[in-house]
């Protein structure tokens, strides 16, 4: 990692119970959410934004929300977050097949369209060379109302941030679900 985290008593102790969830949660704090902390009104506001998003009365179902963070980790190698994600994943789904699927999910028939749908969306958004075309839009509200894309919308952008932040700086995989990271491609590959 390139920043280190601080021990846990150096934290506020209105940040205990974000610490205590977390470990619960995943029987660790972990390294991201004290990389967070390190800012501890920006920690809390990540942590207000992430709840919101992974509400249990979200209109996007959880499988979904968890196949798009996944993606979207995988596409800026962030390490950790494909390693979270793809557990929660494995777990909503019941299996790691769509985990394993992923990277080529345009030829899989383990993908719904509505699935293949939000996951053009979500590539759509956060590879910086592509847009969201009227098209795609078009094929998006068939599945979602207005409220729902606006969601999606803002669970992609907060799955960027997220991914982006881990990657940079380079918070490694906790050992959460066994799956690799595409490998990034090298000057010669682009």
């Amino acid at each position: 990692m390139h920043i280190p985290v601080k021990p846990l008593k150096s934290y506020p102790l209105w940040l205990k119970p974000f610490f205590w969830s977390q470990k619960r949660r995943y029987g660790k704090v972990l390294k991201p959410g004290l990389l967070w902390a390190r800012i501890p009104k920006l920690f809390a506001a990540v942590a207000a934004l992430y709840g919101v998003l992974d509400r249990k009365s979200s209109p996007l179902p959880p499988q979904l929300r968890s196949l798009i963070t996944v993606r979207v980790s995988q596409i800026n190698w962030c390490e950790f977050c494909v390693d979270v994600n793809a557990m929660t994943l494995a777990k909503r789904a019941g299996n790691t097949d769509k985990v394993e699927a992923l990277d080529n999910w345009r030829d899989s028939e383990l993908f719904t369209e509505k699935e293949k749908i939000v996951l053009e969306y979500t590539e759509s958004i956060t590879y910086s060379d592509r847009q969201v075309t009227p098209e795609l839009m078009g094929q998006l509200r068939q599945h979602f109302d207005e409220d729902a894309v606006v969601e999606l919308t803002g669970l992609i952008a907060f799955q960027n941030l997220s991914s982006k932040f881990n990657a940079a700086l380079d918070v490694p995989a906790e050992g959460f679900c066994k799956v690799s990271v595409p490998h990034k491609a090298t000057e010669s590959q682009q």
